[in-house]
C-alpha cells in the first residue's frame, strides 16, 4: 500500500512536465536516447518506493507529455537486466525501443516489462549507442543517462563520450545520479556530461522537468562587444559559433545593436558548449563558453577599435596599392587594406608594410580607440624606360651607403612604363649578347610625384 500511494503522488508531479514541453527548435528533428540502468542495485529503497519504479514511472510520463511534440522521437536503451549480477556481462546491453515516429506507447509498454537483474556497463552501453541514432546531420541527438552505481567495467564513459561528442554523433549527455550524492560518483560521471543528482522521487521529477526544458527550448543570450572602458558599444562585427566539442560551425551572424543602443538578442541551444571567433582584425576568440538554461545570458569580449585610413594623392597612381598590416613584432597577416581606404583595427601597435615600388615599411602605427589613424605616403611618379636591345640588370636605391633592390629591369627591348615612388635611383645592367663584365653600365635617374621620367639604356 506504501508502494502504491509514492508511486501516486510521482504521476501527479510528473504531469506537470507537460506544461514545459514547447519544442524551439522546429524543422530539425530532436532524438532522445534514453539509457536506463537495470542493475540489480536499482531496486533500493527510494522513499516509499524503489529506485527502479521510480525512474520507470516518471520517465514513462515524460516520454508520453512528448508525444505530440513535433519533430521529437525518443529511445530506449538498457544495460544489466539480461544477466544476473553475479555473471558479471558487461556487454549486457541492448536497444529495447528504437527511434521512430509516435513510438511512445511502446516505450511505455516495454520499459515496464523490464526488471533490474544484473551488472552496471555504462561504457560499453555509451558505445552501442552510436549505432541507435539514425544518420542525421541536422539531428540533436540527446542521451539521458539514469543510473545509481559508478562502472563496473573496464573502460572510461567519459573518454567515450567525449569521443561521441567530437564525431558529432550526440550533444553533451544528461546524467541522473539516483541516491549516490557521494564525490566518487560525481567524479566518474561530471567529466562525462551534465551531471545531477537525485535523493528523492520530488528531486527527480523537478530534474527531468530542467532537463525537458533545455532538451527542447532555446535560450536568449546578449553578446556585449567591450570598449577599453568596459562598456558594450563596440557592433556590427561578424561572429562565428562553433560546437566546442566536435567543430561544426553552429551560427553565423553579424553583431546588432537595437534602437536603444542595446546588444540584439540570439537564441542558442543550451546542451552545446561553444568556441566563438568574433572577426575583427585580428579575429579574437573564446573557447568553451557556455549558456545557462532559463536564464538571459552575457557574454562579454573585449574588442576596442580604432581606424586607420590609408591615403595617396597625385595625378599617377597604382591600379590597387595595397598595404600588408601586422601587428607589432608578429609575423601573421592581420590584413592586406587598399589605399584610399579606410579599415577598423583593434587597438594596439602594427607595423605596417606598403606594396608599392620600392616597398615602404612603417613600424609602430598606434591605434586608438575610436580615433582614426592616417598614413599617407607621396603619389609616385613614372619612369618610361627605353631599351633598344635586350638586357640583363636591376634598379637599386643607395640607402645608408648600401644598395637596396628595388626591381629587375624588363629584359626585353621596347618601351616600358614603370610607376615608382619619388626618389633618387640607379640602374645597373648589361646587354645579353655580352659574356663580359666590363660591358656592365650604370644609370642615375630621379622619379618626382606625378612627373613623367624618361630613361634610356
Amino acid at each position: 500500500m506504501r508502494k502504491l500511494a509514492a508511486l501516486g503522488l510521482i504521476l501527479i508531479m510528473s504531469c506537470s512536465l507537460q506544461a514545459q514541453v514547447v519544442n524551439a527548435f522546429k524543422g530539425r528533428k530532436t532524438r532522445i536516447l534514453f539509457l536506463l540502468d537495470a542493475s540489480g542495485s536499482m531496486l533500493a529503497e527510494m522513499e516509499n518506493s524503489n529506485r527502479w519504479s521510480v525512474a520507470v514511472t516518471l520517465i514513462s510520463r515524460m516520454v508520453d507529455s512528448m508525444r505530440s511534440v513535433k519533430d521529437v522521437e525518443v529511445g530506449l536503451r538498457v544495460f544489466g537486466h539480461t544477466q544476473p549480477n553475479e555473471k558479471r556481462d558487461c556487454n549486457d546491453t541492448k536497444l529495447e525501443v528504437a527511434f521512430g515516429p509516435f513510438n511512445h506507447k511502446e516505450f511505455g509498454r516495454r520499459i515496464r516489462q523490464i526488471k533490474p537483474l544484473g551488472y552496471t556497463s555504462i561504457t560499453q552501453s555509451l558505445l552501442a549507442t552510436a549505432k541507435d541514432f539514425p544518420e542525421d546531420k541536422t539531428a540533436r541527438n540527446i542521451i539521458i543517462i539514469v543510473t545509481d552505481g559508478v562502472e563496473e567495467c573496464p573502460g572510461n564513459p567519459c573518454e567515450v563520450s567525449a569521443i561521441l561528442q567530437k564525431k558529432g554523433i550526440i550533444l553533451r549527455p544528461f546524467i541522473i545520479g539516483l541516491g549516490t550524492d557521494n564525490e566518487l560518483f560525481r567524479k566518474a560521471y561530471s567529466c562525462a556530461g551534465k551531471y545531477f543528482n537525485a535523493e528523492t522521487p520530488t528531486e527527480f521529477q523537478k530534474i527531468m522537468g530542467v532537463i525537458v526544458n533545455q532538451v527542447l527550448n532555446n535560450t536568449s543570450v546578449q553578446f556585449n562587444l567591450l570598449d577599453e572602458q568596459g562598456m558594450p558599444r563596440e557592433t556590427d562585427i561578424p561572429i562565428t559559433l562553433y560546437d566546442a566539442d566536435n567543430g561544426s560551425i553552429v551560427e553565423n551572424f553579424v553583431h546588432t545593436m537595437n534602437g536603444k543602443g542595446i546588444p540584439d538578442t540570439l537564441y542558442l541551444d543550451p546542451i552545446r558548449r561553444y568556441n566563438m571567433d568574433i572577426h575583427t582584425l585580428p579575429k579574437v576568440t573564446k573557447m568553451e563558453v557556455e549558456v545557462v538554461p532559463g536564464i538571459h545570458n552575457t557574454i562579454a569580449a573585449s574588442t576596442p577599435r580604432g581606424d586607420l585610413a590609408l591615403k595617396i594623392g597625385g595625378i599617377t597612381k597604382y591600379r590597387d596599392l595595397q598595404a600588408i598590416v601586422r601587428q607589432s613584432g608578429k609575423c601573421e597577416i592581420v590584413n592586406a587594406q587598399s589605399f584610399n581606404t579606410t579599415k577598423k583595427y583593434l587597438t594596439g601597435s602594427y607595423d605596417i608594410e606598403i606594396l608599392s615600388t620600392p616597398r615602404l615599411v612603417f613600424n609602430g602605427m598606434s591605434i586608438r580607440q575610436n580615433k582614426t589613424t592616417i598614413l599617407e605616403i607621396p603619389a609616385p611618379g613614372n619612369l618610361q624606360l627605353s631599351v633598344s636591345r635586350d638586357i640583363s640588370g636591376s634598379i637599386f636605391q643607395q640607402n645608408k651607403g648600401k644598395m637596396e633592390w628595388v626591381m629587375d629591369i624588363p629584359s626585353t627591348a621596347g618601351t616600358h612604363n614603370i610607376i615608382l615612388q619619388p626618389g633618387e635611383y640607379k640602374a645597373v645592367y648589361r646587354p645579353k649578347s655580352e659574356t663580359r663584365t666590363l660591358y656592365t653600365k650604370n644609370k642615375d635617374f630621379k622619379i618626382s610625384t606625378g612627373i613623367n621620367t624618361t630613361l634610356t639604356l
